[in-house]
């Protein structure tokens, strides 16, 4: 009865999903489910795993939240531990990827400001970017269907075409303060950027005095096999955004910045719950799972046998054109409606989502095995062989 009080803002499949373990998910029917979606790659080490729960039985018996007043010891290990981790200098705490992003506009207009041009306020994005929905967020989104029931928008925003070097030079300008860049665009069709493309943003930032920030909100935190994905790029941006994967599961946002984007001062932003402890426990014991019991170095070795697996259906299928991304954040381009496929694959048992019309997003757990990635494998076949 309690789904008439939900507001409408989700197209919601026809399940209740009231347990999970690892990469498993079982709804209020006992029906076992496949998870290939991981809570849209936030569930970077599966459900409930053992360590992300004893990290928030052991913190939640000592201290859950009392503002940032106030210094705690988990705050200041977790934003100690991405410094060493990373290559920046400060953290600022959030609780999901949009409130980075937000975060990462501010810091971007004070940085132009701080110039002492005070024309030098534009942002540049991607066309077909995602960068969240609230109103800031949804402005640097290059993709107009968000935007047209929320406008006017804020201003001082122009797009380029993902890719398309000779496009970022001409409308890269003097008033230019940042640019923005998933390194994956995830809702946009799970498409890489190109190194080339990365490498010049990365110069004409430096030359236009501007701030280069990564979203990697969805592509971050283990994804391509490293932490980061800049380090897959070889590219390192001024600002990263991070997310989702970075709690696994328990919301928690955060923003690097290197020297020259450390420019808050007490008064210019702020955030109730960010960095709390309860938050910081749980992510300190995500970033240990990951860089210190060798979940990362799997990673690339999982995308070798999804590739593999996926190559040889396309071999058999004509509608799949082409795969996409890196590490365990892979596309699978079709030239039919990925939701058809989506749709058969969770009557079989298999989660999957698409990104965009024609999109399969592949984005499970980042300590999946090989037999449960075969598993999947074979379920995505009988859903093509029902088409």
């Amino acid at each position: 009865m309690g789904k008439k009080n939900l507001m409408e803002s989700y197209s919601r499949f026809d399940v209740n999903f009231e347990k999970g373990i690892g990469t498993k998910l079982y709804d209020t029917e006992g029906k076992e489910y496949l998870d290939f979606v991981a809570g849209v790659a936030v569930n970077c080490l599966g459900h409930c795993h053992p360590t992300i729960v004893e990290a928030l039985d052991k913190q939640s018996k000592k201290l859950i939240h009392v503002s940032n007043l106030y210094w705690t010891p988990t705050q200041t290990e977790l934003a100690e531990k991405l410094v060493t981790l990373s290559n920046h200098n400060t953290v600022f705490f959030c609780n999901s990827g949009t409130e980075a992003n937000e975060t990462a506009i501010k810091i971007a207009r004070k940085y132009g400001k701080s110039t002492g041009d005070s024309q030098k306020h534009e942002i540049i994005t991607m066309e077909n970017s995602f960068h969240g929905r609230t109103l800031g967020s949804l402005t640097i989104t290059g993709q107009k269907k968000y935007q047209k029931d929320f406008t006017p928008l804020i201003g001082g925003v122009n797009s380029v075409k993902f890719n398309d070097i000779s496009d970022l030079k001409e409308k890269i300008s003097n008033k230019t303060c940042a640019v923005i860049i998933e390194p994956i665009q995830g809702e946009g069709g799970i498409i890489n950027a190109d190194i080339e493309f990365l490498m010049e943003a990365k110069k004409l930032c430096e030359e236009y005095d501007a701030l280069l920030i990564f979203d990697e909100v969805q592509c971050g935190i283990g994804r391509t096999g490293e932490l980061f994905a800049y380090e897959s790029f070889g590219v390192i941006p001024d600002i990263v955004c991070l997310a989702k994967g970075l709690g696994g599961g328990f919301p928690i946002g955060a923003v690097l910045a290197n020297e020259k984007a450390s420019i808050f001062k007490p008064g210019d932003h702020g955030c109730t719950f960010g960095g709390n402890p309860l938050g910081c426990a749980v992510s300190l014991a995500v970033l240990n799972e990951l860089t210190e019991n060798k979940v990362l170095e799997g990673v690339k070795k999982k995308e070798a046998i999804f590739k593999k697996g996926i190559e040889k259906l396309a071999s058999e299928y004509s509608f799949i054109k082409k795969i996409d991304g890196k590490g365990l954040m892979l596309g699978l381009h079709l030239d039919i409606e990925a939701k058809k496929i989506v749709n058969k694959a969770f009557e079989k048992g298999l989660l999957i989502i698409g990104a965009g019309n024609n999109v399969i997003r592949i984005v499970p757990p980042l300590n999946i095995t090989e037999d449960e990635i075969n598993k999947g494998l074979k379920i995505l076949e009988e859903a093509f062989k029902e088409l």
